[in-house]
């Protein structure tokens, strides 16, 4: 009968049931809730990779470089401790330094990729997830000689330090636009190499790895931060 009355509406009326039907429709979500909160955690793991900003995209152990390591058990550390503490707070301070500093190295690139005219792609360029390969890099040896470059004859790195491995991947992609060549003529002209004085008063600056290590430990087998307040799970 249902079936007999909605054929009926389809054929002799025209703003009866059958257009509720289709509003209904189209008021249903194109995707279920499961799928949006799939694409929600997706988003935000790939926000955290890059928040973290991996020196080594491909490592996730995150432990083949001593500052990729020590960032790394300092978000581990601070997951196990209560939130709100003396101990949080100073586990946060050193997480966020850490970031900082990776942070002005990202802004220095963007800043000259903007230059060279790359307005709208820059942020698109400077994304490098911890699923990048090294194998589907297209002049890997270029890029590499190119990154020992900015390395020895700009300040936009630590000299002393390895430069990070994930710029490898941005040169690549640069080399393949013709604009790594323009670039490092660029990083040349506005971050020239420091002399001595400019070096000694930057490492005053830098943070002290070993020591974010001890603190770590401490943290860890203490149990206590320096209040007395009792770690523990982070709520």
């Amino acid at each position: 009968m249902g079936a007999t009355f909605k054929k009926f509406c389809m054929r002799f009326c025209c703003c009866c049931c059958c257009e509720e039907d289709e509003e209904e429709d189209e008021k249903r979500p194109l995707l279920s809730h499961d799928t949006l909160e799939y694409f929600d955690r997706e988003a935000k793991k790939r926000r955290d990779q890059e928040t973290n900003l991996w020196n080594e995209p491909g490592d996730s152990s995150h432990s083949e470089r001593d500052d990729d390591r020590t960032l790394y058990n300092l978000l581990q550390c601070r997951a196990q401790t209560q939130r709100g503490s003396q101990g949080y707070r100073r586990l946060s301070i050193d997480i966020e330094a850490m970031r900082d500093m990776r942070r002005e190295v990202r802004d220095k690139w963007k800043m000259i990729l903007e230059n060279l005219g790359f307005m709208a792609e820059a942020e698109s360029l400077l994304t490098v997830s911890a699923t990048a390969s090294y194998d589907r890099m297209r002049n890997a040896p270029v890029a590499r000689s190119l990154l020992q470059t900015l390395h020895t004859e700009t300040s936009i790195f630590n000299r002393k330090e390895s430069p990070p491995e994930r710029y490898l991947f941005i040169l690549d992609r640069l080399i393949y636009l013709d604009a790594a060549e323009d670039f490092v003529a660029k990083a040349r002209r506005f971050y020239p190499p420091k002399d001595d004085d400019d070096d000694e008063e930057e490492n005053t600056s830098l943070i002290n790895l070993p020591l974010l290590l001890s603190r770590m430990n401490q943290n860890i087998s203490g149990g206590e931060d320096d209040e007395g307040e009792t770690t523990g799970p982070e709520e």
